[in-house]
């Protein structure tokens, strides 16, 4: 046996016998998030956001038809500056809040924090959630992993994400959108969520 051989990697989802297929999409509750202009053609433009933004319009018609429950998030910022509600604030038009949706607003990445996210998935009665949105390693990330704080399960879907490249932690190289994306989803995968693609969604494959 070659002891130096690095070993085969596993998610610890799957090591403590975490559900792993994806439930189908009219059992969860859509949350989208910040799926705003400032990510299109504001002050963040994200890396693959379009092709992003076109997954998420399927996600949001299939969920619209199904009948499932539908919550949109938005980052509230102030005016004149990042997501102000009147410039980059404002919803990307092709997935913007349906009439009777609902909405929560937030002013930090997690959006189970100092909102009412919470209550309103509480009133649902749903403990599923179908995560979509903006960026990968900020808001999706950060809601999903407290998610699971509380109580609910967890997918997400990585073409229906985008982000962009990141400075180098202490002078190094930029690290390109694509693997900050990846490596974002990989964490999550490990624990924190199902992670799977919209294709998958009904055939219950995941990453």
């Amino acid at each position: 046996m070659d002891m130096d051989a690095a070993p085969t990697p596993f998610t610890l989802r799957s090591a403590t016998g975490l559900r792993s297929n994806p439930p189908s999409l009219d059992s969860t509750v859509l949350v989208i998030i910040d799926a705003q202009r400032e990510y299109t053609t504001g002050l963040v433009p994200l890396t693959g956001v379009d092709a992003a933004v076109d997954v998420i319009a399927g996600l949001l018609a299939a969920a619209r038809t199904a009948g499932s429950p539908i919550v949109h998030v938005l980052h509230e910022g102030r005016p004149g500056g990042m997501f102000d509600p009147d410039a980059g604030g404002a919803p990307i038009a092709a997935v913007a809040p349906g009439d009777g949706e609902s909405v929560v607003h937030k002013t930090l990445p997690n959006a189970l924090a100092a909102t009412i996210l919470d209550d309103v998935l509480g009133q649902i009665g749903v403990k599923a959630l179908t995560i979509v949105g903006f960026m990968t390693h900020m808001c999706v990330s950060s809601t999903a992993r407290s998610a699971i704080d509380h109580g609910y399960d967890v997918t997400v879907v990585g073409d229906a994400c985008a982000t962009r490249a990141l400075p180098g932690p202490a002078g190094a190289e930029p690290i390109g959108a694509d693997v900050v994306h990846r490596v974002a989803l990989a964490e999550l995968a490990d624990r924190f969520a199902i992670v799977t693609m919209s294709a998958q969604l009904s055939s219950g494959k995941c990453w």
